[in-house]
């Protein structure tokens, strides 16, 4: 007589490649995981550290660059706080040129695709560094316009529709490299800033950059950070960047733009919760500082999940949060 077996869910057998893989923007990442600017240094930091591969992410985005090197901000550049930390570092970078001419030779752009971060204080600057990498190997660009942790340009370029439209153009004129802009959380209508970059000419958005925080050491009365404000980062921000990404996602959703959600993840669940709310892929960055493999621990858990659910590969979890409403604009709680 022959034994019955339960059959095996079909895509219990799938490769985690197979699961993890996609196109983003024309670009194949092998996971949806992308390191964050300014967590990874230019793309070698943490290769020092023993168990660590590039190749555990999907992309990798380089530390901001400016036209000219810049010193950053003065000390303390980094503070920690109760569920994340703040940093300040002023955007310290050699400069474009020396990164095109001397980092980027260096990377192994076998490992993972590598994405390069442009800042500035002007248009202008943003054009000239867009118009350096344009001609150069890195696979795509991201503008940072919405930086906090500089007293010019990022601020004001970020907060404001018609000016973040203005650096997005201005930047796609120059480059046929995919081209992302990160948008900032500490603005009136992230969906509407959202909307104008896309018209612009943006291919995907960044879902979220840092909130504005400070923190004050009560034996001195000084401030924790020695530009007395940073970006707050880590697990304390998540569920505004979660509503941040579905915000956006109603507005890029439609129409085909890819968003990278980003915002205290640190978990598999985290990671989850960001691809249902609309993220095609999702930004890890603080939770490296504490440990370095997060990146294979998110990884096998969104498989783990994927098989679970009979899912055969992550992009159909993107977006499928289950809801009768749309986002409200504005609630009210109690």
């Amino acid at each position: 007589m022959t034994t019955l077996r339960p059959e095996a869910p079909p895509h219990a057998a799938a490769t985690d490649a197979a699961l993890l893989g996609q196109r983003f923007c024309g670009m194949q990442f092998s996971s949806p995981i992308v390191l964050l600017s300014g967590c990874v240094g230019f793309g070698e930091e943490y290769t020092r550290v023993e168990g660590f591969s590039n190749r555990d992410a999907g992309a990798v985005v380089l530390k901001g660059t400016t036209g000219a090197a810049r010193l950053g901000n003065p000390a303390h550049r980094v503070c920690e706080t109760p569920g994340g930390m703040l940093n300040a570092i002023g955007l310290q970078n050699p400069g474009v040129d020396h990164v095109v001419r001397h980092i980027l030779p260096q990377l192994d752009f076998s490992e993972t695709r590598f994405i390069a971060n442009v800042s500035g204080s002007t248009i202008e600057e943003y054009v000239e560094v867009t118009r350096r990498f344009d001609d150069s190997p890195i696979d795509a660009i991201e503008i940072n316009i919405s930086c906090p942790n500089v007293k010019e340009g990022g601020v004001a370029f970020g907060n404001y529709p018609d000016m973040s439209a203005q650096v997005v153009a201005a930047c796609r004129r120059v480059t046929r490299k995919p081209l992302i802009t990160k948008l900032s959380p500490n603005q009136t209508d992230i969906a509407e800033n959202a909307r104008r970059c896309i018209e612009a000419g943006s291919d995907a958005l960044a879902v979220i950059n840092t909130l504005m925080g400070m923190a004050i050491d009560v034996r001195t009365r000084r401030a924790g950070l020695g530009n007395v404000q940073g970006g707050l980062s880590g697990p304390a921000i998540k569920p505004i960047a979660l509503l941040k990404v579905r915000q956006v996602y109603e507005v890029a959703g439609p129409h085909g733009i890819p968003i990278i959600g980003q915002g205290g993840i640190t978990t598999p669940a985290d990671a989850l919760e960001f691809l249902i709310a609309g993220a095609t892929a999702v930004g890890v960055g603080t939770a490296l500082f504490y440990n370095p493999m997060v990146c294979k621990v998110i990884n096998n858990g969104i498989c783990d999940y994927l098989r679970t659910h009979d899912l055969a590969n992550v992009t159909e979890l993107v977006g499928t949060l289950r809801t009768g409403n749309e986002v409200p604009g504005c609630a009210l709680s109690g």
